[in-house]
């Protein structure tokens, strides 16, 4: 599949297509090489192979992973579960600007202690120290209630679903309510300079490397309003007129004002995670699966540059997952904009649909 772009080359270093859990990335400008979310995990209990095969799988995908570090000057960690950070290989950090997530605040307890060992595994590697000894004092903050960020998620109307949907958003505020209580009481985890390995925290930021920008939203929520999962950051990294977009876990997305956030980007290239349907019923309910797909399709109807949706990740985890979002592959036909998993873009079956 040719995409017409000079100067941003990436390549698809490991997805869930292939086999094992992943979204990593390369990208590739005259100024600097970037290797996003260098992690892999194996696949869910449900996935039709092996173990035999999963750990196969699992094995190769980090030894891409690793090779592909060796080109990259820095490192992107959009959020901590282990199919998107590596806890630990020096090698994959060794030399690098690491540009991370912040793990002080909008995160859940678990991301956090995956943090804590992270940042401590860093500071023992290549600073012979124990990030103890350089956390900070905690910090005092006050937190906005997240949907006032989310004006369009907000005022949708669910039909019967509005009230169950509104009991929902009260149980996720008191949650979120908790979680600022502890990031509140959490000693800091500093950004880190050692000799051989560098770590600022990306929210919100924009950093420049000549005429290559690397900028990073706040911090979003990995699925639906409030979901348990946590929050991520998405990555748009941009060389003059020529730009990709990778989300990270926004599963699909679901919710409508990051589909508008994509669409006044307009990239040329959309990284995307799909649902994930193979937690349906249970974990995506039918009425979360249909927002993603309409946003999808409005993503593919709106974008003016978009040339190629690279659909991939949690979509990929169960082997009907073509016809459960299949009007967003008819949108993508009629537009004439490609929407592949990364196995069909590098020309191989999806592992989900030849398992052995």
């Amino acid at each position: 599949t040719q995409v017409n772009m000079k100067h941003l080359q990436f390549s698809l270093i490991w997805f869930d297509s292939l086999g094992a859990k992943s979204t990593c990335t390369l990208v590739e400008t005259p100024d600097t090489k970037i290797l996003i979310d260098p992690g892999a995990a194996i696949m869910q209990p449900s996935f039709p192979a092996s173990i035999e095969k999963k750990i196969y799988w699992l094995e190769k995908a980090r030894k891409a992973i690793k090779k592909a570090s060796k080109k990259a000057e820095v490192i992107i960690i959009s959020h901590y579960h282990y199919d998107h950070f590596t806890d630990f290989n020096k090698t994959i950090y060794n030399g690098k600007l690491v540009l991370a997530k912040n793990p002080n605040e909008y995160i859940n307890d678990s991301q956090r202690e995956r943090a804590e060992d992270f940042y401590n595994n860093l500071c023992k590697a290549f600073g012979k120290t124990e990030l103890e000894d350089l956390l900070k004092e905690k910090e005092e903050k006050e937190y906005p209630n997240p949907l006032e960020e989310l004006p369009i998620a907000a005022s949708m109307d669910y039909g019967d679903y509005n009230a169950r949907k509104r009991e929902l958003l009260k149980k996720g505020e008191k949650w979120f309510q908790a979680r600022v209580k502890k990031w509140n009481s959490y000693q800091q985890i500093p950004e880190l300079k050692f000799e051989k390995c560098q770590v600022k925290f990306a929210d919100s930021k924009q950093f420049k490397f000549g005429e290559t920008k690397i900028k990073f939203t706040k911090p979003l929520f990995h699925g639906i309003e409030f979901a348990r999962v946590g929050w991520v950051i998405s990555t748009v990294i941009s060389y003059k007129n020529e730009k990709i977009i990778h989300t990270s876990d926004l599963q699909g997305p679901t919710i409508e004002d990051y589909a508008e956030w994509i669409i006044r980007e307009d990239p040329n290239i959309l990284i995307l995670d799909g649902p994930s349907t193979y937690l349906i019923p249970y974990m995506l309910n039918l009425i979360n699966l249909k927002r993603t797909i309409e946003n999808a399709i409005k993503i593919i109807e709106k974008t003016k540059r978009l040339q190629l949706i690279i659909y991939d990740h949690h979509l990929l985890r169960e082997p009907k997952y073509s016809e459960r979002v299949r009007q967003v592959y008819e949108k993508a036909k009629e537009t004439g904009k490609k929407v592949l998993t990364a196995a069909e873009y590098l020309g191989r079956k999806p592992a989900v649909l030849s398992p052995n």
